[in-house]
């Protein structure tokens, strides 16, 4: 896939995309966890290896976070920015873990014209998020509106 900003022309079916890599800590974990998914495998490292997951554990929502700033921060960058319509799919098949390097591949699925917005076109991506040892933490199927060019509104 070339450099973006991509306009919805730019996107074709079958293009992937790597983004780049964010590592995370248990501190993140744990902070992010206390404000907005205060469960104890997500936030008490003393008490989260007798847990589910054997160890800390960041939450399904962090990790949704972290691969949005992949995405955004230099991944697939949109002119103009992307506005989500929504997710098809969002599943975490293996958990993050503290100094877990996260990397996102994106995948354009299916692109299609807006007759009710000329300025935007539908994209559906599939978004794959790798920890380091090139395991699916995160897989999702998202659908976005991503500005079209001027001369082609």
């Amino acid at each position: 896939m070339s450099e973006g900003p991509f306009h919805w022309e730019d996107l074709q079916p079958g293009q992937q995309q790597t983004t780049g890599s964010v590592s995370v800590s248990e501190a993140e974990i744990i902070a992010f966890a206390q404000q907005f998914d205060p469960q104890p495998f997500h936030t008490d490292p003393g008490a989260a290896p007798k847990l589910a997951f054997g160890g800390l554990v960041a939450s399904g929502w962090h990790t949704a976070a972290l691969t949005m700033r992949l995405i955004v921060g230099g991944g697939l960058e949109f002119a103009g920015g992307a506005i989500g319509r929504g997710l098809e799919e969002l599943g975490w098949p293996k958990p993050v873990r503290p100094g877990d390097t996260l990397t996102a591949v994106n995948e354009v699925l299916a692109t299609r014209p807006l007759k009710s917005m000329a300025t935007h076109g539908l994209v559906r991506l599939r978004t794959t998020t790798f920890n380091q040892h090139g395991e699916t933490v995160q897989m999702m199927v998202s659908v976005v509106l991503v500005p079209r060019r001027s001369e082609a509104r």
